[in-house]
Parts: structure tokens; sequence; C-alpha cells
């Protein structure tokens, strides 16, 4: 069985060429797709990660038990269109603190959309499938994110590409099954005690995992972080 770590686009230059610094830094990627291989299963877990906490570690250790998953990419992404970015840490500040709490064997953290150029989630999905031909990804989110989920850009389009697994937030989770998006799709839903048959389903198809009832949610602790930093900035006006 081969693995396959696949490199995104980078600029050609002409052999034999002096090369600079920078161009070696544009040639050589930043980020890559994480190893994998035809018929892995994989659950594509994207977020801003600003900051990274214990919930999306829980969140993603339930779906690799209860989907029966391979791995769990961490998609780190450049910054979600649907909300103020103001105040965001960079990119790769944000990566090696998903790393340092992930430590986990069985997940990947990539900052891979800030290297194709995307900013929406249909289109990392989209070009995850055609450059990892085989493998079986699943899309997670969280209840929160089911709730707006009609709000994205392409969303039914996102259902059509892959199986998705919502999983349980305490709170959310009490209107996300109304939501748009969840009426929408409540045709394809899977019984959740046969969840680990989600990621060879053929999409849409999504399931509902309850386990997870973690108050935590980065926008929160963001708030927080920046509450603080305008109060040290006033003490040491």
């Amino acid at each position: 069985m081969t693995m396959a770590a696949s490199a995104v686009s980078a600029p050609r230059h002409t052999p034999g060429a002096m090369v600079t610094s920078r161009q070696a830094a544009a040639i050589v990627p930043h980020y890559r797709i994480p190893p994998h291989y035809p018929g892995q299963r994989i659950g594509l877990f994207g977020g801003t990660f600003d900051p990274p906490h214990e919930a999306h570690l829980v969140a993603c250790l339930l779906a690799l038990k209860r989907l029966a998953l391979d791995r769990v990419w961490w998609l780190v992404t450049p910054g979600n269109p649907l909300k103020n970015t103001r105040g965001l840490a960079p990119l790769d500040e944000r990566v090696a603190a998903a790393r340092a709490l992930a430590r986990h064997p069985r997940i990947d953290v990539t900052g891979v959309e800030a290297e194709i150029g995307v900013r929406y989630s249909y289109d990392t999905i989209r070009y995850l499938v055609s450059h990892c031909p085989g493998v079986r990804f699943v899309w997670v989110m969280g209840a929160d994110n089911l709730r707006t989920f009609h709000r994205w850009q392409k969303w039914r389009a996102i259902a059509e590409l892959v199986p998705i697994a919502v999983i349980d937030r305490l709170g959310p989770s009490l209107y996300a099954n109304g939501s748009v998006a969840a009426q929408a799709l409540v045709r394809r839903r899977v019984r959740e005690s046969e969840a680990a048959s989600l990621p060879n389903r053929r999409p849409p198809a999504w399931v509902f995992l309850h386990g997870l009832k973690s108050p935590l949610s980065s926008t929160a602790l963001r708030a927080v972080r920046q509450s603080q930093k305008r109060r040290n900035q006033g003490a040491n006006s």
C-alpha cells in the first residue's frame, strides 16, 4: 500500500537557472496535503482555531471512534469569510498551537488552504477530493455550524461532495436540527447507530453525533483574549 503526500502546485523555474532564497521558498510549499492512500477514511475538520481548545480535540476523538475513521485532518483556515477576522492570530501561530494541542498520532494539522489560495470550504473540499482519489472523506463540524450551514457558499454542493458528521454542542444543538440545512437534508440523515457506515455512503448523507456537551468556543475565548489585551494596554498607557 503506497502512502501519498501531495504537495500543492508550485511555481516552475528553468532548470540550471539561479534560484534566489525567495524563489526557493515559493517553489517548496509551506503546507502540504497530509499523507493518505485510497480507501482511507479521513475526517476533515476546518476552522480558524483561534485559539484551538479541548472541545476541538474531544470532538475529533469522538468522530474518530464513532465514524471508524483512520485519521482526522485539521484544516486551519486563513480566515472565516462569515466572521470578523480582525485580531486573528497569524496562520503559522494558529497551526503551531493546534499541533501542540492535538498531539495525537491520527490527527494531522495543516494550513494547506493558504497554499491553494481558497477562502471557502467548498473549494477546499473539492480540491482535496480531486487530489486524493479514492480517499473517503467526511466533513466534520459542530452543531453551531449546522445552524448557519445554509449561509455557507455552495452549502448544497458541499453536501453533494462528501458525507457530513455533525458533533453535538451545548446550546446550539437545541436549534441545529431545526435549521434550514438540517430540514433540507432531513431525508438523507443517517441513524446515529449506523454512524460507522457514513464514510462509505454516497453523499448527500449526514449524521448527528451526541456525546459532546462542551461550552467552549474559539469565538468566546478570542473575545476574552481581546478584552484582556485592551485592559493591559489601558494599564500601560
